[in-house]
C-alpha cells in the first residue's frame, strides 16, 4: 500500500491523506486509553458497583473544582458525609458535562439520574450510567506521579484496599516494613 501511495499520482495522495493523519493520530492516543482502561480493571476488582440515585453534582461552585469541572458527591464509607470528587475537564468528559450543567434540559438530565460508583470517593473509582459504555475513571487529586490522594480521615484498611486498586496513597504506604498503625 506505502509503494502504490508513493508511486501514485499527487491527486491520489490528497485521497489518503486524512485517513493516514487519522491513524498517527490514533497511534499516539490509543497508549493512554490502555493505561486508562487498565487502572478501571484494578478499580474494579477491588471495589463492588453502587448504585446511586440523582447523586449531588454540578459544575464548579466547590473549592476543588475549576469553573469548568464536573462534581459529583458520594458519601464516606466511614463517616455520615459526602465527599465530592472532581472530574477534570477531558475529553472522555464531555458526557457528564452535557448532562450535569446548569440549564440541561430534562431529557438530557434524566440520562444520568442513575449513576454506578466503583471505589471510594476519598481516593478513586469508576463512575458509569446503566448500560455497556460511559466508564469514567474519577479520583480526588493528580499529581506528576499519577493518581495521588490524601488519606484524610481513611483508616489503615481503607487505605490498604486503595493501594490494591492502584491508587498511589501520598506518605508511607500502610503495607510498607516499619509504617506506624494508629
Amino acid at each position: 500500500m506505502l509503494a502504490w501511495y508513493v508511486r501514485s499520482p499527487t491527486w491520489a495522495l490528497w485521497l489518503f491523506f486524512v485517513p493516514m493523519l487519522y491513524a498517527f493520530y490514533r497511534t499516539c492516543l490509543q497508549p493512554a486509553y490502555f493505561v486508562w482502561a487498565f487502572r478501571a480493571r484494578r478499580l474494579l476488582r477491588e471495589y463492588p458497583w453502587q448504585v446511586y440515585k440523582n447523586p449531588e453534582c454540578g459544575i464548579g461552585r466547590i473549592p476543588e473544582a475549576g469553573p469548568a469541572d464536573v462534581w459529583l458527591k458520594f458519601p464516606d464509607p466511614e463517616r455520615t458525609a459526602e465527599i465530592g470528587i472532581v472530574m477534570r475537564s477531558h475529553l472522555r468528559a464531555t458526557f457528564w458535562v452535557r448532562r450535569l450543567g446548569p440549564g440541561v434540559k430534562p431529557a438530557k438530565a434524566s440520562q444520568v439520574e442513575e449513576v454506578w460508583f466503583a471505589g471510594d470517593p476519598r481516593f478513586a473509582g469508576v463512575i458509569a450510567v446503566p448500560g455497556p459504555r460511559r466508564l469514567y475513571v474519577i479520583c480526588q487529586c493528580l499529581s506528576c506521579k499519577g493518581i495521588s490522594a490524601g488519606a484524610q480521615g481513611a483508616g489503615p484498611q481503607a487505605v490498604e484496599r486503595a493501594c490494591r486498586a492502584g491508587v498511589r496513597v501520598e506518605g508511607p504506604s500502610p503495607m510498607a516494613p516499619g509504617a506506624v498503625e494508629n
